[in-house]
């Protein structure tokens, strides 16, 4: 049955004039408000408006269309919130595949009547591309992705997405895309997902997105129920993002080297809000305000080679007292483990330890210095076993208010000391400078 909420939308849209120099769909005998498909209509406008280097301009109403394929140095426009192209079969709505110089701006793409299912699949499909424009669309609905994106560069901007079964943006091997200024609401599994097919050089900036409502659907223990995700990616940006309601992860960064996540506004996330695992290097985390997560950030995966960051400047606050989707997780603020600098952070009510670093015996070159420890169980606690591979510690100049056990020991779960200390001539491996608790 045909989408009769989008058909009346499409019959009640008001007309807005042609912009200048664009030439009207409707010359090639497209048409607005028709149940039946009108992909050979605009395929064959869509060739010819970008074979004459002419803007092509689609009015207000619905257009049931499937699997178009947009060729190099298409501009095609329409009137936001108005001009809605509908998935009439199981293909995408649409395709850029080896173009070139492409841009697409005031279109709404709809699952319509079906549209595509499947974890690669998209209501828009691009791939093998450059140069492509994507600014104040609209995506919503579906059984798959608002947006897929392979081997291609593109631009992102001011676009809506809304219901998606899988993610809102879901890209592999891309080459430096420039996703900012979108709103992303209710996707079942992911919002923004950025993945390598192998460890690689990416440099995607991720900025300025409003981003709630992300669900795990699919399930797993962190794959899913990210808003924004990263796997295998190299020089990323990931800067003043508005991220809310995650399932798991705000930020979620697997297997990555050199990336930045700063200035990022993080709330309700279901397991740990900013993330940092798996065989990462170089991971830059600052700035951020964190508030209402399982655990705040965790920096962690020594033991498969995760190391090598600096946690400044953040605001964590409000931690659970447990995780309801992972009950591996553990009431923490900020927790590191390798060659990691932790300064100048500020963690507030925490039903457990608001600094910990290491586990068991993963913990190398770590300096805690200069943070504001309020209303933790425990103030700051180090990994008291060790082993050959087994590093320094650095705690120094930290002032820790409210906590019953201002410095502690652990090994795992088990308490070693509970004033670190009265016990520091036990552990030379931790140095203890100039700690103000009260």
């Amino acid at each position: 049955m045909l989408n009769r909420r989008l058909f009346i939308a499409g019959l009640a849209a008001t007309t807005v004039a042609t912009p200048a120099g664009a030439v009207e769909a409707t010359k090639y005998g497209v048409e607005s408000g028709k149940t039946e498909d009108q992909s050979a209509r605009l395929q064959d406008a869509m060739l010819k408006a970008a074979a004459e280097g002419r803007q092509l301009f689609l009015g207000a109403g619905t257009y049931f269309v499937s699997n178009l394929q947009v060729p190099s140095g298409l501009d095609l426009a329409g009137i936001a919130g108005a001009t809605i192209l509908a998935a009439s079969g199981v293909a995408p709505v649409a395709s850029i595949s080896g173009a070139a110089g492409v841009r697409l701006s005031g279109l709404t793409f709809s699952a319509g009547t079906d549209g595509p299912d499947g974890d690669a699949e998209a209501l828009l499909m691009i791939s093998a591309s450059s140069g492509i424009r994507l600014a104040d669309l609209g995506l919503a609905g579906g059984r798959s992705n608002g947006i897929a994106i392979t081997d291609a560069e593109a631009d992102v901007t001011g676009c809506r997405f809304v219901d998606h079964a899988r993610a809102a943006i879901f890209s592999r091997d891309s080459r430096g895309l420039s996703i900012s200024g979108n709103r992303i609401s209710n996707c079942g599994n992911g919002g923004i997902l950025v993945w390598g097919s192998t460890p690689r050089r990416d440099g995607s900036v991720i900025r300025g997105n409003i981003i709630s409502g992300i669900g795990a659907t699919a399930g797993g223990n962190g794959q899913n129920g990210n808003g924004i995700n990263l796997f295998r990616v190299n020089d990323v940006v990931v800067a003043d993002n508005q991220i809310a309601q995650c399932a798991f992860t705000a930020i979620r960064l697997n297997a990555t080297t050199d990336v930045a996540v700063t200035g990022n506004l993080c709330r309700e996330s279901g397991e740990v809000a900013i993330f940092s695992e798996f065989g990462f290097s170089g991971s830059v985390i600052a700035d951020n305000v964190i508030d209402d997560a399982a655990t705040g950030i965790s920096i962690t995966n020594l033991d498969s080679g995760g190391r090598l960051a600096t946690c400044s400047g953040n605001i964590v606050r409000n931690i659970r007292a447990r995780s309801e989707v992972n009950p591996d997780t553990r009431p923490v603020g900020i927790y590191v483990e390798a060659d990691t600098a932790v300064s100048g952070n500020a963690v507030d009510t925490v039903p457990g330890i608001g600094i910990l670093a290491g586990n068991g015996p993963f913990v190398r070159n770590i300096a805690i210095t200069g943070n504001s420890v309020t209303g933790a169980e425990t103030g700051i606690a180090i990994t008291t076993e060790r082993d050959e591979t087994t590093g320094k510690v650095l705690v120094a100049n930290n002032l820790i208010s409210g906590a019953a056990t201002p410095l502690a020991g652990r090994a795992w779960d088990r308490v070693t000391s509970t004033d670190l200390a009265r016990d520091a001539a036990k552990f030379p491996n931790i140095t203890l400078i100039g700690n103000v608790a009260g």
